[in-house]
């Protein structure tokens, strides 16, 4: 209601905004807004090959105190010769494939 119709109506304005109403308003919600727990997390598919391989996950010391790198992107080689960009999350089975197939020789036997 607006505050012209509830001065026609003599009511006065007593709209206060409660949880309800965040869900019915039009912005974008957090997996729209393409965010994460961890900005070195967030996709970019716009980013050339190059610029993703530059890219940083985590870049901070763990629990032990060793100090941990992990790139937001693995770049690997693709068949037709070409590098593509893996993400360390959203491709991570990819990733694993990759790697599996690294570890087998021409035969498919696996190599330790």
């Amino acid at each position: 209601m607006t505050k012209e119709v509830e001065k026609q109506n003599n009511q006065p304005d007593t709209h206060q905004p409660v949880s309800g109403d965040w869900d019915s308003q039009d912005e974008p919600n957090v997996k729209d807004k393409n965010l994460t727990a961890n900005p070195g997390d967030r996709i970019h598919d716009s980013e050339s090959v190059e610029e993703k391989a530059k890219q940083v996950a985590v870049d901070s010391p763990d629990i032990t105190g060793d100090h941990i790198t992990v790139p937001t992107y693995f770049v690997v080689d693709e068949p037709d010769g070409e590098k593509k960009a893996l993400h360390h999350v959203k491709d991570a089975e990819e990733i694993s494939d990759v790697i599996r197939q690294a570890r087998v020789d021409e035969n498919g036997n696996r190599i330790w």
